[in-house]
């Protein structure tokens, strides 16, 4: 099947806030949310979208802030980004099936946990797991504006345009073995935002905050029968010992469903999505078989 033409990209309302999402594929095709890791764009998912779109309804988005999307109206916490994924998923035409990078898993599981109807499968891309997290005292959401005012500070400096680009592609040279999938004016584009930078930071803020609140859900709400592939990448891990856990807590994730299965990707580093879309590709079509 041939790919339907890129939608152009639009700012959508979800659940209180506005984000950018960008769709591609066939209109009739199974539907795809994707989301991102913590600071992350649409286009971390640039090869995957690319492969999937050829029989999918693929929309991928950005997170208040991040991307090109608005700035965020509150601060960033599983509540609110799980109400986004919902509105997303709303959208789309339920049930859709997420998939999820890193810190992003929380919110799918939770989505999943929280709107099971919403939800027919999930495809979690190496995701954050923290077996005992802690968030006391909770302090993301007071320092939230602070560090999005520490953005918006080096956005008006201008320090923002070399800052920003240059801690993407340091970051992105421990956690993928290639470059960006676009041009470097869209990345310049995107992480010269003082917008983003402050964004990441105050989502750094809420991480072990969000891993809490995922752990009280976890007592409340039973995830669903759904099929779940869990992607384990360890080309980041050079202690086998921390391997050793990061497959172990990926293993306790795809045992949430009896339909789950984890796949290990020995060499592959963080970015999944980047370096090995075959293998995502792969575990979509395993859950919707």
């Amino acid at each position: 099947m041939t790919a339907a033409p890129e939608t152009a990209p639009v700012i959508v309302s979800a659940a209180g806030e506005r984000v950018h999402v960008v769709e591609t594929g066939p209109a009739g095709g199974p539907r795809l949310l994707l989301s991102t890791g913590l600071g992350g764009a649409w286009f971390d998912w640039e090869p995957t979208a690319r492969l999937l779109a050829e029989e999918h309804r693929v929309i991928a988005f950005d997170r208040p802030g991040l991307g090109l999307s608005p700035a965020a109206r509150t601060a960033p916490s599983l509540r609110r980004d799980v109400r986004i994924l919902a509105a997303l998923a709303e959208r789309a035409g339920p049930p859709v099936t997420v998939l999820a990078h890193s810190v992003a898993g929380f919110h799918a599981e939770a989505l999943a946990r929280v709107h099971p109807r919403l939800v027919n499968g999930l495809v979690l891309v190496d995701p954050s797991y923290e077996r005992a997290p802690r968030s006391r005292p909770r302090i993301s959401a007071a320092l939230a504006p602070a560090a999005t005012a520490f953005g918006a500070l080096l956005g008006a400096t201008g320090l923002a345009r070399p800052l920003g680009p240059a801690a993407r592609r340091l970051i992105l040279r421990y956690t993928s073995d290639r470059d960006d999938a676009v041009p470097a004016r869209t990345v310049r584009r995107v992480y010269g935002r003082g917008t983003v930078i402050g964004t990441a930071l105050a989502e750094n803020l809420a991480y072990r905050e969000m891993a809490a609140d995922l752990k009280a859900l976890r007592g409340r709400r039973p995830f669903p029968d759904v099929p779940l592939a869990v992607l384990t990448a360890l080309g980041d891990f050079r202690d086998t010992g921390r391997a050793g856990e990061w497959t172990g807590g990926h293993r306790e994730l795809a045992a949430m469903s009896p339909r789950g299965r984890q796949t290990v990707l020995p060499r592959t580093k963080h970015m999944v999505q980047l370096d090995r879309p075959d293998a995502v590709a792969d575990a979509v079509a395993e859950v919707l078989a």
